[in-house]
């Protein structure tokens, strides 16, 4: 199946070559035919062997993530936003327009209420440094049945109304279809009547988080209702290869 829409592939080096040095992973996805990837922390990395791969092969850097500090946890706030301005201007040298955002652990014996409003009003005061810098934070649900036991953040529709609660264009979610089909399932209505609250998304197998054409997701009509609801950006192939990756990557450009 082929579609024409504004969605684009990614592919995250850090799950997919996980045992490759960065450069060598990033030629992979050239050979393969895909124009972009990703990868998770940039404070461990050689970015100038990322960015000289990266202008190589005429590529983008969809994304990466901000620093690993609580959102949820009032306490760490100015550490986190210490870490977001860091990351700013890391994914600035690497013209990378989107950071990905984990926003911590359930803390035991606070409200959630309480938690959910630490969420918020550290967002609100990360919105005008992305604002400034021209680059989106995209917050991210988990699973916590399989991948993430304790994660604060596990469905969809608090994500989103923790954004719209902020009120940035700057800020918005990670819908990570993987994740959203083990917490909440009902994946294709839950993207289309929020697209304009998701700035990136994430997808992989499931059960397993192997390769799109394993498991009970049909990717191919979950891509065509994002590009029929408008969405123009990257999905990330989030996944954990269970054959040849260049096979499974291959297969995957092909439908775009």
């Amino acid at each position: 199946m082929k579609f024409e829409s504004g969605l684009h592939p990614s592919v995250c080096i850090d799950a997919v070559f996980e045992s490759l040095p960065a450069p060598q992973a990033i030629q992979q996805v050239a050979d393969c035919g895909l124009k972009a990837f990703e990868f998770w922390g940039w404070w461990d990395r050689d970015l100038e062997a990322i960015a000289a791969a990266r202008d190589q092969h005429d590529m983008t850097i969809s994304a990466c993530c901000t620093r690993f500090i609580s959102l949820v946890d009032p306490t760490l706030r100015d550490d986190y936003l210490a870490g977001l301005e860091a990351s700013i201007a890391a994914a600035q040298r690497l013209q990378c327009k989107t950071l990905i955002s984990q926003v911590g652990d359930l803390i035991p014996g606070v409200d959630r209420e309480d938690q959910f409003r630490s969420l918020v009003d550290g967002l609100t005061q990360a919105a005008p440094m992305l604002e400034a810098a021209g680059i989106t934070l995209v917050i991210e649900p988990l699973n916590e049945l399989v991948d993430h036991p304790g994660y604060y953040l596990i469905r969809s529709d608090e994500a989103f109304a923790a954004v719209d609660q902020v009120g940035s264009d700057r800020v918005k979610v990670v819908f990570d279809i993987y994740h959203q089909q083990i917490s909440e399932g009902n994946v294709i209505a839950n993207i289309a009547k929020n697209i304009d609250k998701i700035g990136h998304f994430h997808a992989a197998g499931n059960p397993g988080r192997h390769e799109l054409t394993r498991g009970e997701l049909h990717y191919p009509s979950i891509f065509a209702a994002i590009a029929d609801a408008g969405f123009d950006g990257f999905v990330g192939l989030e996944y954990w290869p269970q054959d040849d990756p260049a096979t499974g990557l291959r297969q995957i450009a092909d439908w775009f």
